[in-house]
């Protein structure tokens, strides 16, 4: 005898296939362990962004066959949910709908027999507690522990259980009171499909942040690189005008071109050179002007000697005493910098 199917389950699969092939991405999640106040809070909490429905885990997968879903991949999605929801959203995609699922992780405290999710290590260093049982305790489930400095303190780093090992009673109870709770509630997205794709947890968990680091140095680079080929684009335009201008100034100063931009420049550069030259001849050959503009390059220069050590000073003044030897011994008669510029 054929059983008969009672017609709410006909009912509720034909609705979770429609919500199945809606738009959007649909996602399945684990809601196994998290308390009932929890859940009510986190199901307020994400109202507006998403739909969390619960179901059986036999009428999803009716209602996944009748969507025409492969069933090998749901049996992918729930090989890590113990009690397993469909999530759906038309306002965020995959990563982001992983991202919003995981804030409402939390740890508590391992019970008798659950499996550690990744290895748990107890840390070398000092605790809160005073001296007493507790030290015995620790010692029992493989904590090693002393009174050190009249606290309790854990003599060695240790791996406490290893991933996918149980965890016992008496050992979850010493974790908690190390503010270690392993076990991870919440709802657990543990894949989603977005048009027609099929992403994992593990495909979703992305760091935001290295991610827009990486942007930005790769755009950076990229930039950088346009620029030294001279590739013109929108972003790359004003930079290479700027170097452009910047590249024929320095031509047009160096090749004495005169013009609007140019001119200052020159009579700065011809300044330069004519004091650099001043400063070779005796001071009697100066007229008051140029020992003025001398005396107050010579000052500048001076202040910014003064973070030299005293050996530099020293040799300083052996070759300024050298040159003002050779100067003495040139011959005298010269009219000043007007007969050098006519």
């Amino acid at each position: 005898m054929i059983p008969k199917i009672a017609p709410w389950k006909k009912s509720r699969v034909e609705d979770l296939a429609g919500l199945l092939n809606s738009e959007g991405v649909i996602g399945i999640v684990d809601i196994g362990g998290v308390p009932g106040k929890n859940m009510l809070d986190m199901r307020a909490s994400l109202r507006s962004k998403m739909s969390i429905t619960m179901a059986k885990k036999s009428l999803i997968r009716r209602a996944w066959e009748s969507s025409g879903k492969k069933p090998e991949t749901l049996e992918l999605l729930f090989e890590s949910s113990t009690q397993p929801a469909i999530v759906h959203t038309k306002s965020m995609n995959a990563f982001e709908l992983s991202d919003e699922l995981s804030k409402t992780k939390q740890g508590r405290a391992a019970k008798e027999g659950e499996l550690a999710p990744m290895d748990i290590i107890v840390e070398k260093g000092p605790t809160q507690f005073g001296p007493g049982p507790i030290v015995g305790e620790f010692n029992a489930v493989g904590i090693p522990a002393k009174i050190d400095k009249g606290k309790v303190a854990i003599q060695k780093t240790v791996t406490a259980v290893e991933k996918g090992q149980p965890i016992s009673a008496d050992l979850g109870i010493m974790l908690s009171k190390l503010d270690i709770n392993p076990i991870e509630i919440g709802i657990i997205l543990t894949g989603a499909i977005e048009d027609g794709l099929v992403l994992m947890a593990d495909d979703l968990d992305i760091d935001l942040d290295g991610v827009k680091n990486d942007l930005a140095v790769a755009t950076s680079r990229a930039f950088n690189l346009a620029v030294e080929i001279t590739y013109i684009s929108s972003e790359t335009l004003p930079t290479l005008l700027a170097a452009a201008k910047s590249n024929a100034l320095s031509l047009a100063v160096n090749s004495g071109h005169i013009n609007d931009d140019s001119a200052a420049l020159i009579l700065l550069k011809a300044k330069t050179q004519a004091l650099g030259l001043a400063g070779q001849l005796d001071s009697s050959a100066l007229d008051d002007e140029i020992a003025s503009m001398l005396n107050a390059s010579a000052a500048t220069t001076h202040q910014g000697d003064m973070s030299t050590d005293s050996s530099s000073v020293d040799n300083d003044s052996e070759v300024q005493s050298d040159e003002e030897e050779e100067e003495e011994e040139e011959e005298t008669g010269f009219g000043g910098l007007g007969d050098l510029f006519g």
